[in-house]
């Protein structure tokens, strides 16, 4: 009780709500924890995830009430402590999946606060998916690749049939307009196969030490020079990020297929914005696959936008091929996204978060000096 009343802001004013209900009221089980990593408080939503009465759990140490995530015991740089989409298990109820998020109370050193979010919008979505992934996939190619090649081919069919029939051309001009269609339709085709293929690229990323700023800029300013034009690209930039880890061309595809994407979202919305930002997570663990080690991947770099975020109905299963909430996409632009990333080792979330809520795609990468 005395973290709540030790100087972190004044006392209430009459009719205000006071920071203990606020702490009792919240959403997220949260935790407070004293330098010797005791509870000292617990809310009602932390109750009820691990089925654990705040009474039962004060003084007592957190791994005697739930086991953390790997890497968090004997932590105390002050930086905090992220691990996302981990298995947690409590004492007194099943095992379960949250962010575990912990932060110092800076006015108070040795003391944090613990929050569990269960079941979070921000997890990455390409883990952990069900059996059904691979067959929606199929159903999905499927149906993209009639639409997509049935048309082109229709047309090519009866350019053909024109050419073949001397009193369907009667003249060069025509001819060349056909050969020029034909021609077309070809390389519409190709190029689909071209970005298919992408996927079945299993050769090793080129890994090695970048500054990430200089690749940004040029996503940005060919964005603006195209897809992008008439579109706000603000940056928020933490200018003391370390070099990073990763493979130049494939971290530049990301980047320029998130404003890409971005950019497409925005397109009835007014005053359309998308910002960048970079910044140092400390403490930030994640497991790049669902059978690889978790691994630390501080340097995280984020494309948002502010239009309508994607549908209900498909908001779990973005990165999953040929699935789109556009009228015209492909639904392949994502998916590639998970890939590369997953390839330099690191990963990609989607969410809605922020005051106005934005579209958020969150990248994590490690540093180059590990």
């Amino acid at each position: 009780m005395a973290i709540a009343r030790s100087g972190l802001r004044p006392p209430p004013q009459p009719g205000e709500p006071d920071l203990t209900e606020i702490f009792g009221g919240l959403p997220v089980a949260a935790l407070v924890l004293d330098p010797q990593d005791r509870v000292v408080r617990a809310n009602m939503a932390c109750e009820h995830l691990l089925n654990h009465s705040e009474k039962a759990m004060l003084g007592q140490r957190l791994d005697r009430i739930v086991t953390p995530p790997e890497g968090y015991a004997g932590r105390r740089d002050g930086h905090g402590f992220a691990a996302f989409d981990v298995e947690i298990e409590p004492t007194r109820s099943p095992r379960t999946r949250v962010d575990f998020i912990e932060q110092p109370i800076t006015e108070h050193p040795g003391w944090r606060i613990v929050t569990l979010h269960q079941a979070p919008t921000s997890r990455r979505l390409s883990v952990g998916a069900d059996r059904s992934a691979g067959a929606r996939a199929a159903i999905g190619a499927a149906a993209m690749l009639a639409h997509e090649i049935k048309n082109p081919l229709s047309g090519i069919r009866g350019a053909a049939q024109l050419l073949a029939d001397d009193d369907g051309v009667n003249d060069g001009e025509s001819r060349a307009e056909l050969t020029q269609l034909i021609t077309t339709e070809v390389d519409r085709i190709a190029a689909l196969i071209d970005r298919m293929q992408d996927f079945t690229d299993t050769r090793p990323p080129k890994l090695a030490p970048h500054n990430i700023y200089p690749l940004l800029d040029h996503a940005r300013r060919v964005a603006l020079a195209g897809f992008a034009r008439g579109i706000t690209i603000e940056e928020r930039f933490d200018p003391s990020l370390p070099p990073v880890m990763m493979d130049k061309d494939a971290f530049q595809q990301v980047a320029m297929n998130l404003l890409k994407n971005a950019a497409e979202a925005l397109k009835d919305t007014p005053d359309p914005k998308i910002v960048l930002v970079t910044q140092y997570r400390h403490g930030v663990a994640m497991r790049p696959g669902p059978d690889q080690p978790r691994r630390w991947l501080p340097i995280e770099f984020s494309v948002s936008d502010n239009g309508p975020g994607a549908p209900a109905d498909i908001a779990s299963h973005l990165f999953e091929p040929f699935v789109s909430g556009k009228p015209e996409g492909k639904g392949l632009g994502l998916p590639l996204v998970e890939k590369l990333v997953r390839d330099m080792g690191g990963v990609v979330e989607y969410a809605r978060a922020g005051d106005p809520e934005m579209t958020v795609f969150r990248v994590n990468l490690p540093r180059a000096d590990g």
